[in-house]
């Protein structure tokens, strides 16, 4: 198949590429280029901003694909565009998602199945905070789903659309596993926030390639598909699975969420304890598409031999360890 593949060349995207290219199908890249990628050279890399959609006209102009693999489709108006330029032109369009479009709805439970995903919306926090970024994400990405619903029921645009929770990989630029691993390997203590204690429920990035692949397979239906592990485990339970696999004990200490704010330690002293973290179930993607996932201690095995070959640069917010450890000795924990 000819196949292009709209960003993330970093994470996702690269083991996508790989897998592609291994099956014998055609690769084309379309990205701004300004992240260098390890591809190989004879990959056809298209160079345009989507966000200006004269630039991404042009890129595609005269195009047609088999299948299109979107990483990098956040708006609604370029959800708009990317509709305009590919209908007629492709056989089926796959979508990356995320499940913050379920955080956005009121009233919704954890965990979050499709049908989660119709209701009314929460309104938007205050303005200029980390909470009202992490809403309009949750909201952008919902209108873009919206244009290709509409755009499937419209104009029978052949789409799929899948949802992922936190993604954990040995190509994660924003190292947010690696964080946790370098504060247990350094035997200090973990701040964690009081609340809120959500379950994790995250997706390994190997796997995420495994379902574009069955998506593939499948005739665009217009269908959302959540893809998530199998396990839910608390924060705890997840480090304790870590730090198993590094050979250390970990040490947590839970201090009000407030005090960890005021002095600039979240999210970094714990990526995974923020409030906008989805939850989701995985059934409709094992029913429908075959989906089979990965064990968390398994894939968090590999990660971890990953950066024991491979150390990643430290984070930048490892830089202010020290001061989370002096913090930790003279702070009351909960």
């Amino acid at each position: 198949m000819n196949i292009l593949i709209i960003g993330g060349t970093r994470n996702v995207g690269h083991f996508l590429a790989l897998d592609l290219l291994n099956a014998g199908h055609t690769v084309t890249l379309l990205n701004r280029g300004k992240t260098p990628d390890t591809l190989p050279e004879h990959i056809e890399r298209l160079r345009a901003d989507r966000t200006d959609p004269a630039q991404l006209e042009a890129a595609l102009a005269g195009r047609h694909f088999d299948m299109v693999i979107d990483n990098a489709l956040y708006k609604q108006q370029e959800a708009e565009t990317i509709v305009r330029l590919l209908n007629g032109r492709v056989g089926h369009y796959i979508f990356l998602s995320t499940g913050q479009v379920y955080l956005v709805r009121e009233g919704a439970e954890r965990p979050f199945s499709e049908e989660s995903y119709d209701g009314r919306l929460i309104p938007p926090p205050k303005a200029n905070t980390f909470a009202y970024e992490e809403w309009l994400y949750g909201i952008d990405k919902r209108k873009a789903e919206d244009v290709l619903i509409a755009a499937g029921e419209q104009q029978n645009f052949p789409f799929t659309c899948l949802r992922l929770p936190m993604v954990n990989g040995e190509r994660d630029h924003f190292s947010r596993l690696y964080s946790y691993v370098l504060r247990l390997k350094d035997g200090g203590p973990i701040l964690v926030p009081e609340t809120p204690d959500y379950a994790l429920r995250h997706i390994y990035s190997r796997d995420i390639v495994k379902a574009i692949l069955l998506a593939m397979q499948q005739p665009a239906k217009g269908r959302a598909y959540n893809i998530s592990q199998d396990e839910t485990s608390t924060l705890s339970e997840f480090l304790g699975v870590v730090g198993d696999l590094l050979g250390v004990k970990p040490h947590l200490i839970t201090i009000r969420r407030s005090l960890l704010e005021a002095n600039g330690f979240l999210p970094d002293c714990s990526p995974f304890s923020e409030r906008w973290m989805s939850e989701l179930t995985n059934e409709r993607s094992k029913a429908e598409l075959g989906m089979t996932y990965t064990p968390l201690r398994e894939y968090l095995g590999q990660i971890i031999a990953h950066y024991e070959a491979n150390p990643p640069r430290d984070p930048l917010g490892y830089k202010r360890r020290h001061r989370e450890i002096q913090f930790a000795e003279a702070s009351p924990a909960k």
